[in-house]
């Protein structure tokens, strides 16, 4: 039942002791103003890291070739390895836990696309099917690089919507036909790629075989990517070592040679990312918390003196009935009181600095900052009940004294 006469009381008791209630109510808004900031700044950093991977399958074994730095069975040093059609087909015969692979041949330069008109420098990527999945793209309209396109030499085209509006406008681009450095090829598919970044839209796909003999690379790649499905860090570095040993084999050098073939496992630097986060995570974990105790040792600490103010009251509240149960309820009343509204206080202010600065902090590793609101008013609970749980125990004591004995303290 609402006790009028108690909560004004309470209230009175608030309005004497301004600075009291103020060091009070800022230990606790301040401990949960810090867990909200500090939860919030862990959740940017781990949508940034995963950003950062959004881009590309994390289940991705990349291979570029480069320059012997080791001399092998007679041969000098600085030999340069070039990748070929065939790397890719023995690799994907002959590699167990492989699940996607492609080949990749790039075209350097000023490449210029047009449509009538317009036209544009972009990228030319040359792929296979399975690229697709290799860079997690996701197709808009029509279809992406298919096995008919390599193995026919069709001259097909996959463009990315900045392609699309640079060349086409408004007017619809599928079945029309694009000139890559003056040789035409059809719109078969428009892609989006979400990532972010610029240059992953500036790109037009075609497919490896026709674009390796429409402009003359012959039977040359770049780069070769295989996808290793669910394997693990362990099962994903066996594949790894594999590869390198297959292709030391086939092109005649050191496998030993880190220089001449360049491996990167994205499986093992996701696990690796991940790992850091955990570790960052678990760091913003014990700050908020040590903030939360802090929080609860200023209430305890405050609630101490409260009390030992209050003795004497209690003693002539006492002497005239009050039972010890009144009294302990009329001082946690007060403490559940200040912390609850503080607490308040500090969830409101973090969550909206966070909302505040979410809009301007969009960086590769640190992205929209968040706070999950459950997790903020569970603390917000835990931290008031901590309170009154630290202003419990000196109430219990003072109202278990006899009145003559708490009328006489000074």
């Amino acid at each position: 039942m609402f006790d009028l006469d108690k909560w004004q009381e309470i209230f009175n008791t608030i309005e004497k002791n301004k600075l009291r209630t103020f060091l009070t109510g800022f230990s606790v808004a301040w401990g949960i103003f810090m867990l909200i900031i500090l939860q919030g700044s862990g959740i940017g950093l781990q949508k940034g890291v995963e950003n950062e991977f959004r881009s590309s399958a994390t289940n991705t074994i990349w291979i570029w070739s480069g320059q012997t730095s080791k001399p092998y069975a007679g041969m000098q040093p600085g030999r340069y390895i070039q990748m070929t059609n065939e790397d890719h087909d023995y690799l994907s015969n002959t590699v167990e836990g492989i699940d996607q692979i492609s080949s990749r041949y790039q075209i350097w330069g000023g490449n210029t696309i047009s449509y009538n008109n317009e036209s544009g420098s972009f990228s030319i990527r040359t792929v296979h099917p399975a690229y697709l999945f290799i860079e997690k793209m996701e197709i808009l309209d029509g279809r992406f690089i298919n096995k008919s396109d390599i193995d026919d030499f069709r001259k097909s085209a996959v463009i990315s919507t900045r392609v699309r509006d640079a060349l086409f406008k408004q007017e619809h681009p599928m079945g029309k036909y694009i000139h890559v450095n003056g040789i035409p090829f059809k719109v078969v598919g428009i892609f989006t790629d979400d990532d972010g970044r610029d240059e992953n839209m500036q790109v037009v796909y075609l497919p490896l075989t026709t674009a390796q003999r429409v402009f003359g690379a012959g039977n040359r790649i770049n780069t070769l990517a295989v996808t290793v499905g669910d394997a693990g860090v362990e099962e994903s570095k066996a594949i790894q070592d594999e590869i390198r040993s297959k292709l030391a084999a086939r092109h005649k050098y050191d496998p030993t040679d880190e220089r001449a073939m360049f491996l990167w496992n994205s499986v093992e630097e996701f696990q690796r990312f991940k790992s850091l986060f955990a570790s960052i995570s678990l760091f913003i974990w014990i700050i908020g918390i040590g903030t939360i105790i802090a929080g609860v040792v200023g209430v305890s600490n405050i609630m101490m003196i409260v009390v030992k103010e209050r003795t004497k009251e209690i003693g002539i509240r006492k002497a005239l009935g009050a039972t010890p149960g009144s009294v302990i309820s009329l001082i946690l009343q007060e403490a559940i009181l200040i912390t609850a509204f503080a607490g308040y206080i500090g969830l409101v202010l973090g969550v909206g600095l966070l909302e505040l600065i979410s809009k301007h902090i969009d960086t590769p590793f640190f992205r929209q900052p968040e706070v999950d609101i459950n997790i903020a008013i569970g603390a917000t609970v835990l931290l008031v009940i901590a309170g009154a749980l630290a202003g419990f125990f000196p109430a219990r004591k003072a109202a278990a004294i006899k009145p003559i004995v708490a009328l006489r303290d000074e």
